[in-house]
């Protein structure tokens, strides 16, 4: 047999190359990782949502999430700053993120609205830091006094929003206002008993009146009667007044302050006498 008429020579018992994917090519996979990543980052997550893309389309996007979690693109790690008075249990659960999950497939801004919707969160921030970690940052409410309204007590924050209604023990020694308007105006004026440190001690509540002014009672029934314009301005003066005459060591009921250049003092009503011949009752 001549040579041009020869068979080719096929070798036995050699495995046949096996045909990879080209979307499984590691080369692939690091070009459809970053494509995740920059959809992810530039919101192209939510063109998908609108609802314009078809049904493959949907299909192909949770193919390549699943690629880069294989590829280390899933969670390992859940940091938290900031958090104090918020249980870990509580925040996990807002979180709705296990070990494991594709990283790219967290949905961010659904989880931070659900974050702020805990009692303690004032404001929240989520992140990702590629490949493995989310970032939770959160800014809690700062307890500021206990607001009683209506026979209801709530703790308040320094914005003067609710924190809790229950498990309010542990805030007993914090002020206590009361009125309908006194939380938005509570700030304010504790900002002004601040100014005399001593004196702001000896305070047990203050009373909206009118929503215009405040009432405080001391330690000892001692009733303050601050005027409306100036609060800080009177609060000095009663200050004052305490450390040259020693006003609330007396035998007083309430301290006026509505008027700008002086106190008028109210002592306790003394008890009635008996009438002359008549036998006191015990």
């Amino acid at each position: 047999m001549s040579k041009k008429q020869s068979p080719k020579f096929v070798r036995q018992g050699q495995p046949r190359r096996r045909v990879v994917p080209f979307w499984r090519h590691r080369y692939m996979q690091g070009v459809l990782v970053v494509l995740l990543i920059a959809l992810a980052a530039g919101g192209g997550w939510r063109l998908w949502q609108s609802g314009w893309v078809t049904a493959s389309v949907e299909r192909a996007k949770w193919k390549l999430i699943a690629v880069s979690a294989e590829v280390g693109f899933k969670v390992n790690e859940i940091l938290v700053v900031g958090r104090s008075e918020t249980r870990q249990k509580d925040l996990l659960a807002a979180v709705r993120l296990v070990r494991g999950a594709p990283i790219l497939a967290f949905d961010l801004e659904a989880a931070q609205k659900r974050i702020k919707s805990l009692p303690w969160i004032k404001s929240a921030t989520v992140e990702r830091m590629l490949p493995d970690t989310v970032l939770l940052t959160v800014v809690e409410r700062k307890p500021m006094a206990m607001w009683q309204h209506q026979g209801v007590f709530a703790l308040i924050d320094t914005d003067g929003e609710v924190i809790l209604k229950t498990g309010l023990e542990r805030f007993s020694d914090l002020l206590v206002v009361v009125g309908g308007d006194a939380p938005k105006h509570a700030a304010e004026l504790l900002k002004d008993l601040a100014t005399e440190p001593q004196l702001m001690t000896m305070v047990k509540a203050a009373v909206r009146v009118g929503g215009r002014r405040w009432n405080l009672r001391l330690k000892g029934d001692i009733d303050v009667r601050l005027p409306e314009e100036n609060a800080a301005g009177a609060w000095t003066r009663l200050a004052e007044y305490e450390k040259n005459h020693q006003v609330l060591e007396r035998d007083v009921r309430i301290l006026d302050l509505r008027l700008p250049d002086r106190l008028i003092v109210r002592k306790p009503p003394r008890p009635a006498k008996p009438a002359r011949g008549k036998r006191q009752e015990t």
